[in-house]
């Protein structure tokens, strides 16, 4: 116990010429303290203009993004309703085909020579495999 009281005095004996030492804190002149206020003040308002700063850069990103984004879905949807289109004009002409027997039997015959021409492109590909 005495020790602490030692060390108490030693503390005001040390800070005698200054105001009360108070919880760790020296208490000075008001105009110091003042400047300590500003500077401190100065200090954040440099960090909240650093921060502002970064956060307008970063909203222009995201804005440019945006922008980017809805160019290309539109050019995407654009492309779709052209594909749409043809797609459409296709199925006409298939439809126009199939309503007559004669084009639907010249269709079977077509088809059927595109399958077996694949079954024997197959067959070559195969055995030239086992081969090499």
């Amino acid at each position: 116990m005495s020790y602490r009281r030692d060390h108490r005095s030693s503390k005001s004996a040390l800070f005698d010429g200054f105001d009360k030492l108070e919880e760790g804190n020296l208490r000075s002149s008001p105009s110091f303290s003042h400047e300590i206020k500003e500077h401190d003040n100065d200090k954040t308002i440099d960090g909240l203009q650093d921060r502002v700063a970064f956060l307008k850069r970063l909203t222009g990103d995201i804005h440019d993004e945006v922008e980017s984004h809805n160019r290309f879905l539109d050019r995407m949807g654009n492309g779709m309703d052209a594909t749409r289109g043809i797609m459409s004009g296709t199925m006409d002409r298939f439809k126009k085909v199939f309503e007559k027997k004669s084009n639907q039997k010249m269709c079977t015959l077509v088809m059927g020579f595109v399958v077996s021409f694949l079954i024997i492109y197959y067959l070559i590909r195969m055995l030239r495999y086992v081969r090499g």
